[in-house]
């Protein structure tokens, strides 16, 4: 279920568009399954994930001196944190399909605030906050700790042609072994807005998306890419 925690920042508008881009595998299980997949925090590429910058590590050092189990928690704390990553824009993003498909194959999912918020309410299990990324210089600037999410909610400058969103959810109490991720449940109908596929994708493979959608029972409504725009001279 999602909880709204106003120390986390977050757009007020809930018809902020956001986005996902993932491959069509990935787009069938979440379909089929109707369960949306939430990766553990320190299997992200970056390997800064869920670390402090330099000046909240030498704040939290002295504190440890006298509590050594205060930092050992938050080195073993990424491991009990799972992250699904959106994408805030109004529009496509060329950079984001470059990203995260291959191969001139691949979807994306256009939806808002408001609507992952409400799809989030179908699973009882776990807590899911959403907060938008801070992007900072980690030799600089500050980051809090006084909520146990933030570290998961600042990246470094070099991140910010992400504009990303997140869910994110602290499964420490469960005693998980949490392998790459976990799946939670989560409404599709109201998740799903519209789909685009890859613009540079052949009409075969559009195609295939459009039948593999309506087989499993759904209609979304499914937009030509504007990137895929007809040249107009």
């Amino acid at each position: 279920m999602y909880i709204l925690d106003k120390n986390i920042r977050l757009a007020e508008d809930p018809d902020t568009i956001i986005w996902k881009y993932l491959d069509l595998s990935k787009f069938v299980d979440l379909l089929l399954y109707q369960k949306l997949f939430m990766s553990r925090s320190d299997k992200f590429e970056d390997q800064y994930e869920g670390t402090f910058s330099e000046p909240t590590y030498e704040e939290i050092k002295k504190l440890a001196k006298d509590n050594p189990n205060f930092l050992d928690y938050y080195k073993t704390h990424r491991k009990n944190v799972v992250i699904s990553s959106w994408h805030i824009n109004e529009y496509e993003s060329f950079a984001m399909w470059q990203i995260f498909t291959q191969k001139n194959e691949g979807l994306a999912i256009q939806s808002t605030l408001g609507k992952l918020q409400k799809a989030l309410e179908v699973d009882t299990e776990y807590k899911q906050y959403i907060g938008e990324v801070n992007y900072i210089d980690y030799k600089k600037e500050y980051i809090p700790f006084d909520n146990t999410f933030f570290p998961f909610l600042f990246k470094r400058k070099s991140f910010q042609y992400e504009r990303e969103v997140r869910v994110i959810s602290d499964l420490t109490n469960f005693n998980l072994e949490i392998d790459n991720g976990v799946k939670i449940g989560i409404d599709i109908k109201e998740l799903i807005e519209k789909i685009y596929i890859h613009p540079k994708s052949e009409n075969w493979y559009k195609k295939l998306v459009m039948d593999l959608i309506a087989r499993l029972g759904f209609d979304f409504e499914t937009e030509k890419s504007d990137l895929e725009s007809d040249i107009l001279i």
